[in-house]
């Protein structure tokens, strides 16, 4: 369930872009206004006022809050702008710049529906001319090259149908190269990335069943960064709720981890918030509004309490 909260009566498109257009006008802008009516808009919303904006005052809205707005508060502000699918096509985007955000790319590849991700990848490809699939294998190497290429590539079967022998006999292949640790191994990502959900989470039961939690397998007693990223692709596949609660934590944990908590919050405040915060509460014995705001400060923080529902 989302978090984000409409007043009701809605105001017209047409008068939150002006109260928008006033924010902008005179000495610094309004930065309490900017939040009080884009935190409680939803992207049909958000994106009318964009249309508004741009038929009355003849300029884009996006560009204009990127003039007017700072440091981590405008990259929140600048992310939650966009419906949620072109929203994830810009931070695949920015993933793949310099130093590739691999954890990004695998929640976009393993917690989306195939239908999802499809429009995902066609958006990405609109808007940068490039297939997703090109610039995750241009930006990478190696093996990380061969799981995020298979990962983003994939369109499973999105059913809930499942074969229990076959989940035994994959849980088996899996289990002997983990215990010999050839986590690079082809059949791991070829299961990873054919493999429906449905089944997957077959497989991993099987092997909790046999052999103990795969994703603890895993982290061993030296975890390298392969494996680290197989156990996001798993635990984004079969537990992407309590995943994203244990992202929010070490977010907060961490002194505040500003894109950790953007990109959670931003992506999911339409959608399933609200369970990742109860999740989060459950783990943690502390409320996410009142962790975050201990981390965070000014209108970065206000925003981000503002989609949080506090």
């Amino acid at each position: 369930m989302a978090t984000l909260t409409v007043p009701d009566p809605i105001p017209s498109p047409a008068e939150d872009a002006e109260k928008l257009r006033k924010a902008f006008q005179g000495w610094g802008t309004d930065e309490k206004a900017v939040i009080a009516i884009l935190a409680h808009r939803d992207a049909a919303q958000r994106e009318q006022i964009r249309l508004a904006y741009e038929e009355l005052y003849k300029e884009n809205l996006i560009t204009r809050l990127e003039s007017e707005l700072s440091g981590h508060f405008e990259r929140a502000v600048y992310r939650w702008i966009f419906d949620p699918v072109e929203r994830e096509a810009i931070m695949a985007n920015v993933a793949l710049k310099k130093n590739v955000d691999y954890q990004v790319i695998i929640e976009i590849a393993c917690v989306n529906s195939p239908k999802e991700l499809l429009a995902v990848k066609q958006t990405y490809h609109a808007r940068y001319k490039h297939s997703l699939e090109e610039d995750v294998a241009s930006n990478t190497i190696g093996d990380f090259r061969k799981l995020l290429v298979a990962l983003v590539s994939t369109y499973r079967y999105d059913g809930e149908e499942t074969n229990t022998g076959l989940a035994k006999s994959e849980a088996k292949i899996l289990h002997d190269v983990i215990e010999q640790k050839i986590f690079n191994d082809d059949e791991v990502i070829r299961i990873l990335s054919t493999r429906s959900k449905a089944q997957l989470t077959a497989t991993f039961n099987c092997y909790k069943d046999e052999y103990g939690s795969i994703t603890k397998a895993l982290a061993g007693e030296s975890p390298n960064e392969f494996a680290l990223a197989l156990r996001i692709a798993i635990r984004c596949i079969t537990s992407p709720k309590k995943y994203f609660a244990k992202v929010l934590r070490h977010g907060v944990d961490s002194g505040a981890d500003e894109d950790a908590l953007t990109r959670v919050i931003v992506m999911h405040a339409e959608k399933d918030l609200k369970e990742i915060k109860e999740m989060f509460h459950k783990r943690t014995n502390a409320a996410l509004g009142h962790a975050v705001a201990k981390v965070t400060s000014g209108d970065y923080k206000s925003f981000l309490l503002a989609l949080i529902g506090d």
